[in-house]
Protein backbone atom coordinates (compact mmCIF):
# COMPACT_ATOMS: atom_id res chain seq x y z
CA UNK A 1 0.00 0.00 0.00
CA UNK A 2 1.32 3.43 -0.91
CA UNK A 3 2.64 5.60 1.90
CA UNK A 4 0.35 8.40 0.69
CA UNK A 5 -2.97 6.57 0.94
CA UNK A 6 -5.90 8.39 2.62
CA UNK A 7 -5.70 6.02 5.63
CA UNK A 8 -2.02 6.76 6.20
CA UNK A 9 -2.54 10.49 5.71
CA UNK A 10 -5.40 10.45 8.22
CA UNK A 11 -3.30 8.49 10.73
CA UNK A 12 -0.46 10.98 10.32
CA UNK A 13 -2.83 13.91 10.86
CA UNK A 14 -4.21 12.26 14.01
CA UNK A 15 -0.69 11.71 15.37
CA UNK A 16 0.36 15.30 14.75
CA UNK A 17 -2.94 16.60 16.07
CA UNK A 18 -2.47 14.64 19.30
CA UNK A 19 1.14 15.82 19.52
CA UNK A 20 0.02 19.43 19.11
CA UNK A 21 -2.42 18.93 22.00
CA UNK A 22 0.30 17.52 24.26
CA UNK A 23 2.76 20.25 23.22
CA UNK A 24 0.38 23.14 23.88
CA UNK A 25 -1.75 21.74 26.71
CA UNK A 26 1.09 20.44 28.88
CA UNK A 27 3.15 23.52 28.11
CA UNK A 28 0.23 25.70 29.22
CA UNK A 29 -0.27 23.96 32.57
CA UNK A 30 2.58 25.99 34.10
CA UNK A 31 0.62 29.15 33.34
CA UNK A 32 -2.59 27.51 34.59
CA UNK A 33 -0.94 26.66 37.89
CA UNK A 34 0.45 30.19 38.21
CA UNK A 35 -3.00 31.74 37.78
CA UNK A 36 -4.74 29.19 40.03
CA UNK A 37 -2.36 29.84 42.94
CA UNK A 38 -2.91 33.60 42.76
CA UNK A 39 -5.81 33.13 45.19
CA UNK A 40 -5.60 29.42 46.07
CA UNK A 41 -2.99 27.61 48.17
CA UNK A 42 -0.70 25.54 45.90
CA UNK A 43 -1.05 22.10 47.49
CA UNK A 44 -4.81 22.24 48.11
CA UNK A 45 -5.52 23.59 44.62
CA UNK A 46 -3.55 20.65 43.23
CA UNK A 47 -5.59 18.30 45.41
CA UNK A 48 -8.83 19.74 44.00
CA UNK A 49 -7.47 19.33 40.48
CA UNK A 50 -6.44 15.71 40.71
CA UNK A 51 -9.24 14.35 42.89
CA UNK A 52 -11.84 15.93 40.59
CA UNK A 53 -10.05 14.63 37.49
CA UNK A 54 -9.86 11.17 39.08
CA UNK A 55 -13.61 11.15 39.80
CA UNK A 56 -14.37 12.14 36.19
CA UNK A 57 -11.94 9.63 34.69
CA UNK A 58 -12.92 6.84 37.08
CA UNK A 59 -16.62 7.47 36.49
CA UNK A 60 -16.17 7.37 32.72
CA UNK A 61 -14.17 4.13 33.01
CA UNK A 62 -16.87 2.52 35.17
CA UNK A 63 -19.57 3.43 32.66
CA UNK A 64 -17.47 2.26 29.72
CA UNK A 65 -15.79 -0.88 31.09
CA UNK A 66 -17.50 -1.68 34.38
CA UNK A 67 -15.79 -2.72 37.60
CA UNK A 68 -13.56 -5.20 35.72
CA UNK A 69 -11.30 -2.32 34.69
CA UNK A 70 -10.43 -1.72 38.34
CA UNK A 71 -9.46 -5.29 39.15
CA UNK A 72 -5.92 -5.18 40.49
CA UNK A 73 -3.79 -6.90 43.06
CA UNK A 74 -2.70 -5.15 46.28
CA UNK A 75 0.81 -4.88 44.81
CA UNK A 76 -0.52 -3.26 41.65
CA UNK A 77 -2.58 -0.80 43.68
CA UNK A 78 0.46 -0.07 45.84
CA UNK A 79 2.58 0.53 42.75
CA UNK A 80 0.09 3.01 41.30
CA UNK A 81 -0.28 4.71 44.69
CA UNK A 82 3.50 5.14 45.03
CA UNK A 83 3.79 6.54 41.52
CA UNK A 84 0.91 8.93 42.25
CA UNK A 85 2.63 10.24 45.36
CA UNK A 86 5.92 10.75 43.50
CA UNK A 87 4.47 12.28 40.33
CA UNK A 88 1.60 14.34 41.68
CA UNK A 89 2.18 15.01 45.39
CA UNK A 90 5.94 15.38 45.11
CA UNK A 91 6.34 16.43 41.49
CA UNK A 92 3.32 18.54 40.62
CA UNK A 93 2.75 19.76 44.16
CA UNK A 94 6.25 21.16 44.45
CA UNK A 95 5.98 22.78 41.01
CA UNK A 96 2.98 24.75 42.32
CA UNK A 97 4.89 25.72 45.48
CA UNK A 98 7.92 26.78 43.44
CA UNK A 99 5.83 28.95 41.12
CA UNK A 100 5.09 31.19 44.09
CA UNK A 101 8.76 32.20 43.92
CA UNK A 102 9.95 31.78 40.30
CA UNK A 103 8.53 32.44 36.84
CA UNK A 104 6.60 29.82 34.90
CA UNK A 105 9.26 29.87 32.17
CA UNK A 106 12.12 29.18 34.55
CA UNK A 107 10.08 26.44 36.25
CA UNK A 108 9.32 24.73 32.92
CA UNK A 109 12.93 24.88 31.79
CA UNK A 110 14.20 23.31 35.01
CA UNK A 111 11.50 20.62 34.87
CA UNK A 112 12.78 19.82 31.37
CA UNK A 113 15.70 18.10 33.12
CA UNK A 114 13.47 15.05 33.85
CA UNK A 115 14.78 12.98 30.88
CA UNK A 116 18.31 13.68 32.07
CA UNK A 117 17.54 12.34 35.55
CA UNK A 118 16.05 9.21 34.00
CA UNK A 119 19.39 8.47 32.35
CA UNK A 120 21.16 8.93 35.69
CA UNK A 121 18.80 6.40 37.30
CA UNK A 122 19.49 3.96 34.47
CA UNK A 123 23.21 4.24 35.21
CA UNK A 124 22.53 3.57 38.89
CA UNK A 125 20.51 0.50 37.82
CA UNK A 126 23.59 -0.66 35.85
CA UNK A 127 22.08 0.02 32.46
CA UNK A 128 24.78 1.48 30.22
CA UNK A 129 23.49 4.31 28.01
CA UNK A 130 25.27 5.28 24.79
CA UNK A 131 28.16 7.72 24.91
CA UNK A 132 26.12 10.43 23.15
CA UNK A 133 23.36 9.95 25.73
CA UNK A 134 25.88 10.63 28.50
CA UNK A 135 27.13 13.67 26.59
CA UNK A 136 23.55 14.94 26.39
CA UNK A 137 23.15 14.50 30.15
CA UNK A 138 26.32 16.49 30.83
CA UNK A 139 25.25 19.27 28.45
CA UNK A 140 21.73 19.38 29.89
CA UNK A 141 22.86 19.49 33.50
CA UNK A 142 25.29 22.25 32.56
CA UNK A 143 22.27 24.32 31.53
CA UNK A 144 20.43 23.36 34.73
CA UNK A 145 23.43 24.49 36.78
CA UNK A 146 23.64 27.78 34.89
CA UNK A 147 19.98 28.56 35.59
CA UNK A 148 20.07 27.31 39.17
CA UNK A 149 23.15 29.16 40.37
CA UNK A 150 21.90 32.64 39.49
CA UNK A 151 18.21 32.16 38.79
CA UNK A 152 18.74 32.82 35.11
CA UNK A 153 19.45 36.45 35.85
CA UNK A 154 15.95 37.12 37.21
CA UNK A 155 14.76 37.83 40.75
CA UNK A 156 14.23 34.17 41.56
CA UNK A 157 14.48 32.94 45.13
CA UNK A 158 16.81 30.13 46.10
CA UNK A 159 13.84 28.40 47.75
CA UNK A 160 11.89 28.34 44.49
CA UNK A 161 14.80 26.89 42.53
CA UNK A 162 15.55 24.21 45.14
CA UNK A 163 11.86 23.22 45.28
CA UNK A 164 11.52 22.98 41.49
CA UNK A 165 14.64 20.82 41.28
CA UNK A 166 13.22 18.53 43.99
CA UNK A 167 9.96 18.41 42.00
CA UNK A 168 11.90 17.30 38.91
CA UNK A 169 13.69 14.65 40.93
CA UNK A 170 10.44 13.33 42.41
CA UNK A 171 8.78 13.20 38.98
CA UNK A 172 11.81 11.42 37.55
CA UNK A 173 11.81 8.77 40.29
CA UNK A 174 8.09 8.17 39.75
CA UNK A 175 8.54 7.87 35.99
CA UNK A 176 11.49 5.52 36.40
CA UNK A 177 9.68 3.24 38.86
CA UNK A 178 6.40 3.15 36.90
CA UNK A 179 7.97 0.84 34.31
CA UNK A 180 9.67 -1.37 36.89
CA UNK A 181 7.09 -2.09 39.60
CA UNK A 182 3.69 -3.86 39.46
CA UNK A 183 1.01 -1.55 38.03
CA UNK A 184 -2.69 -2.05 37.17
CA UNK A 185 -3.19 -3.57 33.73
CA UNK A 186 -5.64 -0.87 32.67
CA UNK A 187 -3.74 2.40 32.14
CA UNK A 188 -6.88 4.46 32.86
CA UNK A 189 -7.46 2.64 36.15
CA UNK A 190 -3.81 3.15 37.04
CA UNK A 191 -4.12 6.88 36.36
CA UNK A 192 -7.29 7.08 38.44
CA UNK A 193 -5.51 5.50 41.42
CA UNK A 194 -2.49 7.76 40.90
CA UNK A 195 -4.65 10.89 40.89
CA UNK A 196 -6.75 9.84 43.90
CA UNK A 197 -3.71 8.94 46.02
CA UNK A 198 -1.65 11.87 44.71
CA UNK A 199 -4.54 14.24 45.47
CA UNK A 200 -4.92 12.80 48.98
CA UNK A 201 -1.19 13.28 49.50
CA UNK A 202 -1.53 16.91 48.46
CA UNK A 203 -4.33 17.39 51.01
CA UNK A 204 -2.13 15.98 53.79
CA UNK A 205 0.90 18.01 52.68
CA UNK A 206 -1.11 21.20 52.32
CA UNK A 207 -2.79 20.95 55.71
CA UNK A 208 0.54 20.03 57.33
CA UNK A 209 2.06 23.20 55.89
CA UNK A 210 -0.79 25.28 57.27
CA UNK A 211 -2.66 25.82 54.00
CA UNK A 212 -6.32 26.73 54.22
CA UNK A 213 -8.73 27.12 51.29
CA UNK A 214 -10.99 30.16 51.67
CA UNK A 215 -13.53 29.70 48.87
CA UNK A 216 -14.85 33.25 49.27
CA UNK A 217 -11.37 34.61 48.55
CA UNK A 218 -10.84 32.65 45.34
CA UNK A 219 -11.07 34.85 42.24
CA UNK A 220 -13.01 33.92 39.11
CA UNK A 221 -9.71 33.93 37.23
CA UNK A 222 -8.30 31.25 39.53
CA UNK A 223 -11.45 29.11 39.23
CA UNK A 224 -11.22 29.27 35.44
CA UNK A 225 -7.56 28.22 35.62
CA UNK A 226 -8.41 25.31 37.91
CA UNK A 227 -11.21 24.10 35.62
CA UNK A 228 -8.77 24.35 32.70
CA UNK A 229 -6.20 22.28 34.58
CA UNK A 230 -8.80 19.62 35.41
CA UNK A 231 -10.53 19.28 32.05
CA UNK A 232 -7.81 20.22 29.59
CA UNK A 233 -4.55 19.67 31.44
CA UNK A 234 -5.36 16.44 33.28
CA UNK A 235 -8.00 14.81 31.04
CA UNK A 236 -7.58 16.03 27.44
CA UNK A 237 -3.78 16.20 27.63
CA UNK A 238 -3.50 12.82 29.33
CA UNK A 239 -5.92 11.19 26.85
CA UNK A 240 -3.93 12.51 23.90
CA UNK A 241 -0.66 11.35 25.48
CA UNK A 242 -2.00 7.86 26.21
CA UNK A 243 -3.34 7.55 22.66
CA UNK A 244 0.05 8.58 21.28
CA UNK A 245 1.83 5.89 23.29
CA UNK A 246 -0.13 3.27 21.37
CA UNK A 247 -0.05 4.94 17.95
CA UNK A 248 3.27 6.75 17.57
CA UNK A 249 6.95 5.98 18.25
CA UNK A 250 7.97 6.83 21.82
CA UNK A 251 10.89 8.79 20.37
CA UNK A 252 8.41 11.13 18.70
CA UNK A 253 6.14 11.35 21.74
CA UNK A 254 9.15 12.16 23.94
CA UNK A 255 9.72 15.41 22.06
CA UNK A 256 7.15 17.00 24.40
CA UNK A 257 10.01 17.23 26.92
CA UNK A 258 11.69 19.99 24.96
CA UNK A 259 8.65 21.61 23.35
CA UNK A 260 6.63 22.18 26.57
CA UNK A 261 9.19 24.60 28.08
CA UNK A 262 9.18 26.73 24.93
CA UNK A 263 5.36 26.94 25.06
CA UNK A 264 5.50 27.78 28.78
CA UNK A 265 8.04 30.58 28.28
CA UNK A 266 6.03 32.15 25.43
CA UNK A 267 2.72 31.97 27.32
CA UNK A 268 4.33 33.42 30.44
CA UNK A 269 5.55 36.40 28.42
CA UNK A 270 2.25 36.96 26.61
CA UNK A 271 -0.29 36.36 29.39
CA UNK A 272 1.34 37.40 32.67
CA UNK A 273 4.10 39.65 31.29
CA UNK A 274 6.97 37.57 32.65
CA UNK A 275 10.42 38.94 31.90
CA UNK A 276 12.71 36.52 30.07
CA UNK A 277 16.39 37.32 30.43
CA UNK A 278 19.17 36.45 28.00
CA UNK A 279 20.56 34.06 30.64
CA UNK A 280 17.25 32.18 30.79
CA UNK A 281 17.19 31.88 27.00
CA UNK A 282 20.79 30.67 26.83
CA UNK A 283 20.56 28.32 29.83
CA UNK A 284 17.22 26.99 28.60
CA UNK A 285 18.63 26.41 25.13
CA UNK A 286 21.52 24.42 26.62
CA UNK A 287 19.08 22.24 28.61
CA UNK A 288 16.93 21.61 25.55
CA UNK A 289 19.97 20.74 23.41
CA UNK A 290 21.00 18.19 26.05
CA UNK A 291 17.50 16.71 26.23
CA UNK A 292 17.23 16.60 22.42
CA UNK A 293 20.58 14.79 22.24
CA UNK A 294 19.42 12.23 24.81
CA UNK A 295 16.06 11.63 23.10
CA UNK A 296 17.53 11.38 19.58
CA UNK A 297 20.31 9.03 20.68
CA UNK A 298 17.90 6.79 22.57
CA UNK A 299 15.62 6.73 19.51
CA UNK A 300 18.42 5.39 17.33
CA UNK A 301 19.40 2.83 19.99
CA UNK A 302 15.81 1.57 20.27
CA UNK A 303 15.53 1.39 16.48
CA UNK A 304 18.50 -0.97 16.45
CA UNK A 305 17.27 -3.03 19.44
CA UNK A 306 13.48 -2.71 19.71
CA UNK A 307 12.07 -3.13 23.20
CA UNK A 308 9.22 -5.61 23.73
CA UNK A 309 6.94 -2.82 24.91
CA UNK A 310 7.23 0.94 24.91
CA UNK A 311 6.54 2.79 28.14
CA UNK A 312 6.02 6.43 28.89
CA UNK A 313 8.98 8.58 29.86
Amino acid sequence: MSANTPDNSRASLLVWGALAIVYVVWGSTYLGIRIAIETMPPMLSGALRFVTAALLLGGFLLIKKGTAAFRMSPRQFGGAALVGLLLLTGGNGMVAVAEQHISTGLAALLVASVPLWLVVFRIVARDRPALLTLAGVLVGFGGVAALSLNGGGEAASTTGIVVILLASLSWSIGSFLSARIPMPANVWAASTVEMVVGGAGLVVAGLSLGERLDLAAVSGRSWVALVYLILVGSLVGFTAYTWLLGNAPISLVSTYAYVNPVVAVILGMLVVNEHVTAQILIGGAVILVGVALVVSTERRAKARTPAPEEVKV
